[in-house]
């Protein structure tokens, strides 16, 4: 791995506390959601998996592009 500069280094720690955040602000909305339209246990499982696995699919993008190095 190189040495990131300055600037770089800010970027790419804005870029993971970014994500990280939107990733959170997604699952109180979920969490929302769920509460909000009195969905059930089964009915909050189903929104979280549903819509859980957006973000797990984005995750896994960027782990893949990390094991192939693009």
């Amino acid at each position: 791995m190189t040495e990131l500069s300055g600037i770089e280094l800010f970027e790419e720690i804005s870029l993971f506390l970014g994500i990280g955040g939107l990733v959170l602000y997604m699952l109180f909305v979920m969490y929302r959601l769920s509460v909000e339209s009195g969905a059930g246990r089964f009915g909050s499982l189903v929104i979280f998996l549903s819509l859980g696995l957006g973000i797990a699919g984005f995750a896994m993008k960027s782990v893949v592009q990390i094991l192939i190095e693009v």
